[in-house]
């Protein structure tokens, strides 16, 4: 029988029936927060040969090459290592100022600078596993050695992913994760100089200023689609502040979910223009620390964990120390 004809007959009358999704998709979104066994081992080898392809790439980068060749590697490294025929989505290759576009690498921005030496390189990259989506996030010195200014960025970012992820297990509010994600990179930009010695930590939290450096959410859930499904089940609220606003769930954190953990801190023209305008957020800034930072482009540190029942487990194994990227990178 004709493929057409049969489905055409199938459909004959499903007019006159009244179709309601309203029930069966969130019970099918919910079923794809939490992981089965198999599932977890998908998104955890996943993640081993993602990590294995963050670890190539980071090692063979260097001044004069393009931000493509990154991307090509890491393409090449998953599907001859790891048997990974597919991305999870586009590779994002940033380098120096594109590292402040969040979501750089598209047909418009395809990875297509010339990387130097004094460069930051932020790499967000991910195979897929069977159907499974990593995404990780990795970012360091093309010369291999840190300057203060990077290095201060970084840690500061370092900070906020390890203080996030030693608080994470069951009950924990995600809104509470991304403000103390913003508090550790508010420090940061302190002791960097960005922000006024005098300013203080609630006020700056008060008024926001998190969401001029950070204008994205902590993290989302992972699963078979990257941001996956679910973050608004259950009755949960999208809070509507700045920074806040931004994140793909406001839930609790239940055992077996899978979520990134994402801080960033980025210096955005745009925003760094807009926020000295206003009384609002001038008052915490320094405007020739500001002005130190213009063209730095943004660092990321992206990881994906699991909820267990007293803690979580980290998939991502890639060098996230200042020490441990400069000596695997002196390495190669």
């Amino acid at each position: 029988m004709d493929v057409l004809l049969l489905f055409s007959s199938l459909l004959a009358g499903i007019s006159k029936f009244e179709l309601d999704d309203s029930a069966l998709f969130p019970v099918l979104s919910e079923s794809r927060v939490f992981k089965t066994p198999e599932e977890i081992s998908f998104m955890r080898t996943a993640n081993e040969v993602s990590s294995a392809g963050h670890r190539f790439v980071m090692e063979l980068c260097k001044g004069g090459m393009w931000e493509r060749q990154l991307e090509a590697s890491f393409k090449g490294y998953c599907g001859m290592h790891g048997g990974a025929r597919h991305e999870a989505y586009d590779c994002i290759c940033a380098s120096g100022p594109n590292a402040a576009v969040l979501h750089y690498g598209h047909a418009g921005a395809p990875n297509d600078r010339r990387m130097q030496d004094g460069d930051m390189v932020l790499l967000d990259m991910g195979c897929e596993y069977n159907g499974y989506a990593t995404d990780i996030t990795h970012t360091f010195p093309v010369s291999g050695k840190f300057t203060e200014n990077q290095k201060v960025i970084y840690e500061g970012v370092l900070s906020a992913s390890t203080t996030v992820k030693s608080q994470l297990r069951p009950g924990i509010q995600w809104l509470d994760m991304h403000r103390a994600a913003e508090r550790e990179i508010l420090k940061a930009l302190k002791k960097a100089g960005v922000l006024n010695e005098t300013a203080e930590m609630e006020e700056m939290i008060e008024a926001d200023l998190g969401a001029v450096f950070m204008p994205h959410g902590l993290g989302h859930f992972l699963g078979l689609n990257v941001h996956d499904v679910g973050g608004y089940n259950q009755g949960a609220k999208r809070n509507p502040r700045p920074g806040l606003k931004y994140c793909r769930t406001s839930r609790a954190l239940q055992e077996g979910m899978v979520l990134t953990v994402e801080p960033g801190c980025y210096f955005v023209d745009f925003l760094l223009d807009k926020a000295l305008k206003d009384p609002k957020h001038s008052k915490f800034l320094n405007p020739e620390g500001v002005q130190k930072f213009r063209g730095f482009g943004g660092v990321r540190i992206e990881d994906n964990v699991l909820i267990t029942a007293d803690g979580h487990d980290c998939f991502t194994d890639v060098p996230r120390t200042v020490e441990d990227i400069e000596r695997a990178m002196a390495a190669h």
